[in-house]
C-alpha cells in the first residue's frame, strides 16, 4: 500500500505553567523570541528563523496539567554558547549544568532552566558539517 507523504508545514512545542508571567519574561525579554500569536492564555514564539515555534500555556485552559517533573527539554543552536551564558547569569536564570563540551557528540553547552523547570539546552554544533545543517550559517 503506498499513499503519498502529507507535507508538514511547521512544528510548535508547547510548554504548561501555573503563571503565564514569570514563562513570559523568560522567553521575551531573556530569549528574545518574538512573538507571533497571544491568545490570552496561550502565546506562540518564532524560534530562529525557519517554521520552528514555541508556544506557552496556562495549564487552566490548556488540554495538558502541568507536571511535577517535566522531562521535556528544549534545544537552541546558537553560534556563542559562552555570551549566551553571561546573559543567563545576567537575568538571574537558573543554571543547572555551565558551559562544557562533549568530545563524543562534539558540541559545546550549557543547560538552564525556564520558570515551569523545563530545561533549555544552549548548544554549538562543533563540526562545521552539523552546524550548517542546523542553520548556524544563517545567523
Amino acid at each position: 500500500m503506498s499513499t503519498k507523504m502529507p507535507a508538514i508545514a511547521s512544528q510548535i512545542t508547547f510548554f504548561y505553567y501555573t503563571d503565564l508571567a514569570p514563562a513570559r519574561r523568560f522567553y521575551e525579554a531573556f530569549l528574545g523570541l518574538p512573538l507571533v500569536v497571544d491568545q490570552g492564555w496561550a502565546r506562540i514564539y518564532r524560534v530562529g528563523h525557519g517554521n520552528a515555534f514555541l508556544g506557552i500555556v496556562d495549564e487552566a485552559h490548556g488540554s495538558l496539567r502541568v507536571q511535577r517533573e517535566n522531562a521535556v527539554m528544549i534545544s537552541l543552536v546558537v553560534e556563542d554558547v559562552a555570551a549566551w551564558y553571561a546573559r543567563a547569569l545576567a537575568y538571574d536564570v537558573p543554571v543547572r549544568r555551565p558551559p562544557g563540551e562533549s568530545a563524543e557528540i562534539q558540541i559545546a553547552y550549557c543547560f538552564l532552566s525556564d520558570p515551569g523547570g523545563y530545561v533549555v539546552e544552549i548548544q554549538r554544533f562543533l563540526d562545521p558539517g552539523l552546524a550548517e545543517t542546523f542553520g548556524l550559517q544563517a545567523l
